[in-house]
């Protein structure tokens, strides 16, 4: 008997970089969590901008700068970020890049444990 799950073998696959671009795509979505994957072509940028809700940020492939409230950061395959609802951030990609944003539930929003 399977039970129901979720499957990706190889998360860079699921979005591809765009020349001249940034490409967002949401690979899977529940009421509580959702998992984009971001492809940005080297040179691209999101600007600053903030989050309703908590969030990691995971670098597949690439490289990147991050800007975490006041913090600029280097960011490469392995980078892990958590952010709290709120906190104002940026990404510049300074190759082309492959990123996993997962979106958490606000803590008074947890689905109840059994």
């Amino acid at each position: 008997m399977s039970l129901p799950y979720t499957y990706l073998p190889d998360l860079a696959r699921t979005v591809e970089i765009p020349r001249d671009g940034i490409l967002s795509r949401t690979v899977y979505s529940d009421p509580a969590v959702s998992v984009v994957m971001f492809g940005f072509d080297g040179g691209e940028a999101l600007s600053e901008h903030t989050a309703a809700r908590p969030a990691l940020l995971q670098v597949i492939s690439g490289t990147a700068t991050l800007t975490l409230g006041g913090d600029t950061l280097q960011a490469g395959p392995g980078t892990w970020v958590r952010m709290p609802a709120g906190l104002p951030h940026s990404v510049h990609a300074t190759t082309p890049l492959i990123l996993q944003l997962t979106l958490l539930p606000l803590p008074n929003n947890l689905p109840p444990s059994e």
